[in-house]
């Protein structure tokens, strides 16, 4: 008895050691199974290995919870070519799928409904086709379903309307038919609707208008009908319904007034279940036009009371015919949609979508945040209540908020063929947004970013508030918690940075900036510091830039300045801070002083400020020791960029180097303050 009490003992403790193995193989196999499927060839997923560890950080693509189970998938842009996998639903944990901008095809598999944890999912620009699983309503924690430019086809499922968590839904360029389904009025959390470029046809239901969150509504290139209703009109240019022609309404620019035969058409519309068969309806019309004119010859009806009869028979027929030429239209409008989709198919060149292809699937910017509805740069939700009141600002400026879609169609999925630059913690894209603008996008990992959430929307505040002509413009930010990373996007400098034109080969002389360009770009780059100081006199507090560098100094396409990461440092954590102070301090812009006191004051970056006139006065990046005592003595030969061929104002290069050396001086009270420099650069002749 002793010897069974033991050995049961054992075959416990056996089983509880091996559980959460057995547990993790579960997963381990799901996750093969997935690869199999989305990379047949196994060329992309090559780091995924039966022998790995999915939570270790190896699996490409792979997060984990707390728990070590498989909590998101960010396999977007990487150019896969096989099909979804039903092992997917074995994931039971999985929160996030980022699949999208791939080549996928297939159907979306049904056991994916499974996923009563996913909160968001992301399959568009793919090639999936059927029907939208029918028990998508089942997956309660959905926030964002983004299936967009698929060649999806079927209706709308009914049951979507039970996803009361829903957010976002773009359903827009698919094969989508039938009617909308009144149940997406229920979808009281509901932000952004797109069923655009579809084949949907019907009444616009009512209840969408009741959706008291709803700021988006794009319903253009379908075959709706009937009366639009007045209450959309509070979505101002966000409720886009062109290319129905079936449609009518008040108030609604380039929508046509209706009319008695429109309001004819709307009763036979309006059934009890919100549905229609378009064919039923024909013949419905076509057998009650023939019915009442039999009727009238046999009875010899008089015109006196035939009024109703006759209405009746002409709206009839006028039905007939707007069917019958709405087919025609229909079939028109299929024909040029497919020679478009032919000539806009999705083509990946290095991974990356084309030019063409980003501007034909234009789409409205999501209002919510990339896969979260609120803004949290740790992951969690636990600020929430605190960033609606002290970020009033994001809230209410959603233009200022960018989401992951964009951001990934702007840099084409961040091809490496965009990169500008990159280091340990940070990457530059260079990008065009939808409406053409090209912009630089800086990603940052969150976990370089400061831990305390107010402090880091406060200097996020703090950016968007800069606003100066020699000042690279912040247009946006974006935070991704599937990629665990922030976005800052920034207008582009065209020019590039302005160490680019220092330190050139001979062959290389076209990049040699003439005497008045040089003098411009130090006047723009002091007003630039003049302003972050508040010599401008305004109510922002002042900045000290803390890293002003040839490489922080950015040029137009006219060569105007501009000073790029004003303010970063109030975004990052206090190591990424020192970290890139190591490279200022190599390079020589590192006042002296910060040695032994380590902080920060205007006379810091006036040091940095006149390193680079001296710089810029050179040509060259690094100076020497001999160079500083020429520019000292005024000696010309000696500072002066050889490559200028003596073209330049040797007073103003005297006065210019004077300025550089008074800027660098040892002790901070010897260097001049902004507004002093001001008035010495402003007696510069140069061409405004």
């Amino acid at each position: 008895m002793a010897y069974l009490h033991a050995t049961l003992l054992v075959l416990i403790s056996i089983f509880l050691t091996t559980s959460p193995t057995i547990q993790g193989n579960a997963e381990l196999k799901a996750l093969m199974e997935l690869k199999s499927s989305l990379d047949p060839e196994n060329k992309l997923l090559r780091s995924w290995t039966f022998n790995g560890d999915p939570c270790d950080g190896s699996f490409e693509g792979i997060a984990c919870n707390q728990h070590l189970k498989v909590a998101n998938i960010s396999l977007q842009g990487k150019r896969l070519t096989g099909k979804l996998s039903p092992a997917v639903a074995e994931l039971k944990c999985l929160s996030g799928l980022y699949l999208h901008y791939n080549s996928l095809y297939g159907e979306i598999p049904q056991e994916i409904t499974n996923l009563t944890e996913l909160s968001d999912l992301y399959l568009n620009v793919n090639n999936f086709s059927g029907e939208i699983p029918v028990q998508i309503g089942s997956m309660a924690s959905l926030q964002v379903m983004d299936l967009c430019c698929n060649s999806l086809t079927g209706k709308i499922p009914k049951n979507i309307g039970s996803l009361k968590k829903l957010s976002v839904l773009s359903l827009q360029h698919n094969k989508l038919t039938g009617e909308i389904p009144t149940s997406l009025g229920d979808l009281s959390m509901l932000s952004r609707l797109d069923m655009s470029y579809n084949n949907l046809l019907g009444l616009i239901p009512k209840t969408l208008a009741n959706i008291p969150q709803l700021d988006t509504l794009d319903l253009r290139n379908n075959t709706l009908s009937g009366f639009v209703p007045p209450d959309f009109k509070k979505l101002n240019g966000k409720f886009q319904f062109e290319n129905n022609t079936g449609l009518c309404g008040m108030d609604f620019p380039f929508l046509r007034a209706c009319t008695a035969f429109d309001n004819a058409n709307i009763e036979q519309l309006e059934q009890p279940s919100g549905e229609i068969d378009t064919n039923k309806s024909a013949l419905h019309n076509i057998s009650e036009s023939v019915y009442l004119q039999r009727h009238c010859n046999q009875t010899h009806c008089k015109k006196s009371s035939s009024k109703l009869p006759q209405v009746a028979l002409i709206s009839s027929v006028i039905t007939v015919t707007i069917t019958l030429i709405g087919a025609g239209l229909l079939t028109f409008f299929r024909y040029r949609r497919r020679k478009q989709k032919i000539s806009n198919t999705v083509e990946f060149s290095e991974g990356r979508l084309s030019i063409d292809q980003q501007k034909d699937f234009r789409a409205s910017p999501l209002v919510s945040l990339a896969y979260t509805k609120e803004w949290d740069p740790l992951g969690d939700s636990r600020n929430g209540a605190e960033f609606s009141q002290e970020s009033h600002l994001f809230v209410v400026n959603s233009s200022f908020r960018f989401n992951l879609e964009e951001v990934e169609s702007a840099t084409q999925c961040f091809s490496e063929a965009n990169l500008l630059s990159r280091n340990s913690f940070t990457s530059v894209f260079k990008g065009n947004l939808r409406d053409g603008s090209p912009v630089a996008i800086r990603s940052i990992n969150i976990t370089s970013c400061k831990n305390e959430e107010v402090e880091f929307m406060n200097g996020l505040r703090l950016l968007s508030s800069l606003s100066h002509e020699n000042l690279v413009k912040l247009r946006g930010f974006c935070c991704s918690r599937g990629r665990g990373e922030c976005f800052l996007i920034y207008d582009l400098a065209s020019k590039g940075k302005l160490s680019n034109f220092l330190d050139f080969q001979e062959h290389e002389t076209d990049r040699v900036l003439d005497w008045s360009t040089r003098v411009s770009i130090i006047k723009g780059i002091a007003k630039g510091i003049a302003y972050l100081h508040g010599s401008d006199n305004s109510k922002k507090p002042t900045i000290v830039h803390r890293n002003i560098s040839v490489e922080k100094i950015l040029l137009d396409e006219q060569f105007n300045p501009l000073i790029a990461d004003s303010g970063l440092h109030n975004l990052l954590a206090d190591d990424m801070v020192f970290s890139a102070l190591k490279t200022s301090a190599a390079m020589g812009y590192l006042a002296p002083e910060y040695v032994t006191t380590g902080k920060f004051t205007e006379k810091t970056d006036i040091f940095a400020f006149g390193v680079i006139i001296l710089q810029i006065l050179s040509g060259k990046v690094m100076l020497t020791s001999s160079l500083r005592i020429a520019a000292e003595n005024g000696e010309h030969c000696g500072f002066v960029d050889e490559y200028l061929r003596e073209e330049f104002d040797k007073v103003e290069a005297s006065a210019m180097a004077g300025i550089g050396i008074s800027c660098t001086q040892e002790i901070p009270n010897n260097r001049p303050d902004i507004e002093t420099l001001i008035q010495e650069i402003s007696f510069m002749k140069i061409e405004e």
